[in-house]
């Protein structure tokens, strides 16, 4: 499991798909960050105490990057095995710590930002997308504040308003799917989620001027979030970065101008816009234009990860299992009417078993494989100590496949979700949107959003898997997203207008 593997596999195994054009970058850098590693090594001070098991390698460097970036899980578990639940190892010059269960994980989800802190890890991810001055661009006093701002707009209220609007962009969207035949699953999922979202979290001014180059923007601008942009620096002249970087500038452009016309509204309307410009911080300063406009680009694009490839791996569960698709459908009959009236918020929470469905889904495929932090304290945890410096990762995928805490782990089984307590049985045994100070304040949109769009597609088609093909997971992309996302579809009653 850990033997090294040829070195012209890292490409690969990390996704760096434009690393062709940019060799000369990346092997200078590669051997500058090698050199600073080396010196940092010769002065870096003594650690006191036990550090965690080390998993070791051959390949200077590179470390354990192609054997990991290759089969992410499976090395997490054969490691889980052999070292326990605490155990280090180096990759392309980082040291990266992971907790594996719930009792090590607990030191992440449990920790203050100034010990384990986020902004380390994730700034140079994100802030080329979001833009500077929002969320890891700032102090994290600041970015909670922001958070708080977001969770002012993300309540029932809103949510009650958002399922009719999804459901009508829904029933509008899959109009072009017709009668019958397949179809990519992931692409249809992602781009109506980025409508759906753009409406209910955007508002109507940006949803309207939606069209194909402002989606293609938005595609450029989740193009920015790889392997290559987390590990090497933004400037380098890669493909990806010059897409990435011009999106976010004709994007923070539209947003301007949609904020300054809705700043001249007498009457605006009552939507997460309109909460972000009247939201202050606690000096009283409000935000400016350029502030909102990448905190509502972090909004959409931070939750189209999760839900469009959630979504989609729902719909592969559901075309595997005929029979749990056929109780899903059953339910929608039970709790809407055979009419289907239009859906409301209080039916969507009366769908246990579609709730089942998704939680299972996110159990088997979270959309995040690990969590970071970057150490910036030495930390104690079940006997060992992480030295500053060290990489501090939690993987929900790892956690959510161990046997000794799930029964028929590896099995899709919706119904264990039956007894409420399953996903606390262990505080962190259970983490698809993070835990504690660090959970996902868009879950519960999510699930609205999710379900709603769902509801609509089970009623409209009966899913199939395309000669019995289940997809892989595409393991070289940061989100873990389908292989070959190819279903097959048919209407359920060609002569009912759904």
């Amino acid at each position: 499991m850990f033997a090294d593997s040829p070195l012209e596999q890292l490409g690969d195994s990390l996704g760096f798909a434009d690393v062709s054009t940019g060799t000369v970058a990346l092997v200078t850098t590669t051997l500058l960050l090698s050199a600073a590693l080396a010196y940092r090594k010769l002065t870096e001070p003594k650690v006191q105490g036990i550090t965690p098991p080390f998993i070791p390698s051959t390949i200077p460097f590179l470390g354990q990057a192609v054997s990991f970036g290759s089969s992410p899980i499976e090395f997490l578990l054969a490691a889980y095995e052999k070292y326990g639940p605490v155990f280090s190892f180096t990759m392309v010059g980082k040291t990266f710590t992971y907790l594996v269960g719930s009792e090590s994980s607990a030191l992440m989800f449990n920790s203050k930002n100034e010990n384990l802190n986020a902004e380390d890890v994730y700034s140079r991810l994100v802030t080329p997308v979001f833009g500077k001055g929002v969320a890891y661009d700032v102090p994290n006093s600041i970015f909670m504040e922001q958070k708080k701002m977001f969770k002012t707009g993300l309540n029932i209220v809103r949510f009650r308003e958002h399922v009719h609007i999804i459901e009508e962009e829904t029933k509008d969207y899959f109009k072009r799917w017709g009668a019958s035949g397949q179809n990519d699953l992931f692409q249809a999922l992602s781009e109506l989620i980025i409508l759906t979202a753009s409406h209910c979290l955007h508002g109507r001014e940006i949803r309207t001027r939606l069209d194909e180059h402002v989606a293609q923007l938005y595609a450029d601008l989740d193009g920015g979030f790889t392997h290559l942009a987390w590990l090497l620096p933004g400037w380098l002249p890669f493909p990806s970065f010059r897409k990435r970087d011009r999106a976010q500038r004709e994007m923070k452009k539209i947003f301007h101008e949609v904020i300054s016309k809705r700043r001249a509204d007498p009457n605006p309307d009552d939507d997460m816009l309109q909460t972000l410009i009247d939201s202050k911080y606690k000096t009283g300063r409000p935000l400016t234009d350029d502030e909102i406009s990448g905190m509502l680009i972090g909004l959409l694009l931070a939750g189209q990860h999760t839900s469009s490839t959630t979504s989609s791996w729902l719909g592969f569960f559901l075309a595997k299992d005929k029979e749990l698709q056929d109780r899903v459908y059953e339910e929608q009959k039970q709790v809407c009417g055979e009419g289907f009236a239009p859906l409301d918020y209080d039916q969507l929470k009366e769908m246990s078993l579609l709730d089942r469905c998704l939680k299972e889904t996110l159990r088997l495929r979270p959309p995040i494989m690990t969590m970071m932090r970057m150490c910036r304290t030495s930390q104690n945890v079940l006997g060992y100590t992480i030295p500053p410096g060290h990489q501090v990762c939690v993987s929900p995928t790892t956690n959510h496949r161990l046997p000794d805490t799930w029964k028929d782990f590896d099995k899709f089984i919706p119904d264990r979700f039956i007894d409420p307590e399953v996903a606390n049985s262990e505080k962190f045994a259970y983490i698809p949107f993070g835990a504690g100070r660090h959970r996902c304040i868009g879950e519960s949109f999510a699930y609205v959003q999710i379900k709603t769009i769902f509801s609509i597609l089970i009623r409209k088609y009966e899913l199939d898997l395309v000669d019995g093909y289940f997809p892989e997971v595409n393991v070289s992309t940061m989100i873990h997203t389908p292989t070959n996302p190819v279903i097959k579809y048919r209407l359920r009653h060609p002569d009912i207008k759904i």
